[in-house]
This record gives C-alpha cells, structure tokens and sequence, in this order.
C-alpha cells in the first residue's frame, strides 16, 4: 500500500457520507455476498472473525424484527431494502482450527470465562460491523447504524438455540439527504487525541 486514496474516496467513505434514516432502493445478494466478501479481509483478534449477520430482507423478517425496535427505529427500518443484523458469536474459537491454522489458537480461548470471551467477540465483533459500514459506502450504499432495539427479543427471534448475540443494526440502501440533519460537530484533535 503505497498512495493515499484520492479526495473523492476519502469523502465517500468518511467526509460526505452520513447516517441515514430513510431509504429507498433495492440491494441485490449479489451486493450483499461482495459486501461480506470485503468485510471479512478486515483485521480481528487471530483473525478469529466473530461477527455473525443477518440480512433482514423479506417481509417475513422484518415481521420478526419489527416487535424488538423501538418506536423511533421502527419505520424506517421497515422501509429500508435491507436492515443487517450485525452480531457476535461467544463460541468463535470452534472455528479457529480453520481460521488460524498454523497454531492451536482454540485453546486460546477455550475454557475461558464467559466474561472474557464476550469482550473478545464484542470487540472484534463491533470492528467488523465498522468494516460493514465502511464497505457498504464504498459499494456506494448509504448506512443506517443504530441501537434502539431490544437484543434480547432479537437474539429469540434470530439466534435461538445459538451461542450468537446481537450487537446493533444497519439499515442499508440508497439514502435520502433531504432527510439528514445537519452534520454534528466532532472533538477536535487536541480534545480527543494526543501524539506521546
């Protein structure tokens, strides 16, 4: 990696780009294999790749996820093309003999408390859900992140019987700017950064 990408780029993905909260449009599965297929390649803890997604696309799914939003979340997830549940599984090191072959990196994590674990797949769960929504803008998607569900209800209805649990949501489609507001201040390098 020897160039910085062009201006265009960096506004795309960074500078422009927004949380959206209404959206039209349609997002193939095609779109949405090519989409994983970059998130994937993003870095995780030995590359352990805890994150679990779920594409909310057909009227039957959203009819599961509807009851676990909140008020405010709930009509425009209903009309987004696509809502992607972005989780997180507690039992990732099952895949590690495949995903790190060239050590035993199972017995990393195998056997360690529950509490330990969690914060391992939350924390590379949480990057990868980051690699999502950098890779959908860069797929010129427009992103909807959010909280405001209730996990709970989604982890019954999505992830029974698993060791999966969910993190937060993604509405994703094609955003409509007349409906953002105005762009929020950020910490300015020497509030949120320093150089030691």
């Amino acid at each position: 990696m020897s160039h910085s990408l062009p201006p265009e780029s960096l506004d795309q993905l960074f500078r422009t780009a927004r949380t959206h909260n209404q959206f039209s449009g349609h997002v193939s599965d095609e779109t949405l294999r090519e989409l994983y297929d970059l998130v994937k390649m993003g870095p995780t803890t030995a590359n352990s790749g805890p994150a679990r997604f779920v594409f909310v696309k057909s009227a039957e799914a959203k009819a599961k996820l509807g009851p676990a939003l909140d008020e405010g979340n709930y009509a425009k997830t209903m009309a987004a093309p696509v809502t992607v549940i972005v989780a997180y599984d507690m039992a990732f090191y099952e895949k590690m003999p495949y995903l790190f072959p060239h050590t035993d990196a199972k017995s990393w994590f195998d056997g360690k408390p529950e509490a330990a674990l969690e914060t391992i797949a939350l924390r590379n769960g949480s990057l990868q859900g980051a690699y999502l929504i950098l890779a959908a803008r860069a797929l010129g998607l427009d992103t909807g992140p959010m909280s405001g569900f209730d996990n709970a209800k989604v982890d019954a209805a999505f992830f029974a019987g698993t060791a999966v649990k969910s993190n937060f949501l993604i509405n994703l489609g094609v955003g409509d700017f007349a409906q953002v507001f105005a762009r929020s201040p950020r910490l300015p390098f020497d509030e949120a950064a320093r150089i030691v």
